[in-house]
């Protein structure tokens, strides 16, 4: 009798979820008006810093600054989203997805606004500080998007949704250099004012197609909330750390190849600029896009093919990273074998993200994606000026140093990232 009735108690459980998510996508914009919502997040942010990449050497010429200031716009947005970012994480565990979801939209779209007027008035200073709060937005969009897709969606759905942020994310990588080499050609700065019009529409699908899950459950307090964190670091720390490193060391690479491709094309003998060089940039990104959506889509919460896959796409890197200390005069197989790198690390965000979102409750959600996307905003933000520095010395130095960090990021994640059969 009792396993009759938990048996009854299950169903009777399982049919009040399923009207409830019924009920959930009649309020909302249905199962596919939500994810449209929830990827134009992740395309925004990205679209708000890879458009930038391409009119670096402009950027640095029109304004009169150095190779490392001009690396400072990407990487002092992706700092104050780093330091940001956990805030925002605790806001939305405490309170809701949207309620920070909105207002970082709204702040973002307003900053680009800010920064593209430095860029009119030759300012470096207000072109930063715009660049600065335009982070302090990014820092409650695209990790909060994903703790919403953990609350929403639940087994095949949740890993489904995921691999379509992450392939909006990917796609927006593909897209930004060509539409912000297309829109250099009206004026050198017009990216900086698209960002507005992308987050206005964001924002209100965001508005209209999503019903966030009601939370019925009493605030936690900070103290206790900080607790849960570190029983949850504590438990899981071995591989959850791990995978948080492996991901930023994945966007660290992605961005650092981005700006080593971006300034070696427009130098001597090669001398290519505007739509020709967005379009050569976004070759490394079809490759990660590609992937990210296969990947995405067949993993499901098999964790053995997702450790699998992880240690795949970090010999991928280091190989290919490999290979190009010695192609320093070819142009053609330098970008293949950096297309091959971003293979690999269309690999492994996926399976990252499917793991480190489904790894903890509803209650601390928010803080656990938010550390990971905090850590994946600094390797973006250090990427560009480590390369830049790096570039200084040699190529041979760039490229010996990455192969390296996959090397050992490779190492880390053999030992200590081991998922169970089924990821939770």
């Amino acid at each position: 009798m009792p396993e009759a009735r938990q048996h009854r108690n299950r169903h009777i459980s399982h049919t009040r979820h399923k009207e409830q998510n019924e009920k959930k996508s009649s309020k909302g914009g249905g199962k596919w008006g939500e994810y449209t919502a929830l990827a134009s997040v992740p395309l925004v942010l990205v679209l708000g810093n890879s458009m930038i990449v391409p009119i670096l050497p402009e950027l640095q010429s029109k304004l009169g600054i150095s190779q490392f200031q001009s690396s400072l716009v990407i990487s002092l947005f992706s700092i104050a989203a780093g330091v940001i970012i956990p805030v925002s994480g605790y806001l939305s565990d405490r309170f809701s997805r949207k309620g920070v979801l909105i207002p970082s939209l709204i702040l973002y779209g307003s900053a680009g606004i800010l920064a593209g007027m430095g860029a009119v008035w030759n300012s470096y200073t207000v072109l930063i500080i715009g660049r600065i709060l335009q982070g302090m937005g990014a820092a409650g969009t695209s990790a909060i998007a994903m703790a919403l897709v953990g609350d929403m969606y639940k087994e095949g759905t949740e890993s489904q949704a995921l691999g379509l942020i992450e392939a909006s994310n990917a796609a927006g990588k593909v897209l930004s250099p060509i539409l912000g080499s297309l829109l250099a050609l009206i004026v050198w700065y017009a990216s900086f004012f698209a960002f507005p019009v992308f987050c206005v529409l964001s924002l209100l699908a965001v508005i209209f197609l999503i019903h966030e899950p009601g939370n019925k459950r009493e605030p936690v307090p900070i103290g206790k909330y900080v607790h849960n964190i570190a029983n949850v670091i504590k438990q899981k720390g071995r591989w959850l750390l791990s995978s948080f490193f492996t991901g930023a060391v994945g966007l660290f690479i992605l961005f650092g190849i981005l700006f080593y491709l971006s300034d070696t094309l427009e130098e001597p003998p090669y001398n290519i600029d505007g739509v020709v060089k967005g379009l050569i940039l976004a070759i490394p990104l079809l490759g990660m896009v590609t992937t990210s959506v296969i990947t995405g889509s067949k993993i499901k919460k098999n964790g053995t093919v997702i450790r699998r896959l992880i240690i795949i796409g970090l010999l991928m890197m280091t190989a290919s990273q490999t290979a190009a200390i010695f192609t320093d005069k070819n142009i053609y197989w330098l970008i293949g074998l950096l297309t091959l790198s971003s293979i690999g690390t269309g690999l492994l965000l996926p399976c990252l993200n499917t793991m480190i979102t489904g790894s903890v409750e509803k209650s601390q959600r928010g803080m656990i994606t938010s550390l990971y996307n905090s850590l994946r905003f600094f390797g973006v933000a250090f990427g560009p000026p480590l390369f830049g520095w790096l570039m200084g010395i040699s190529h041979v130095a760039v490229f010996g140093s990455v192969a390296a960090l996959s090397l050992l990021t490779f190492f880390l994640a053999f030992k200590l990232i081991k998922p169970s059969e089924t990821v939770q």
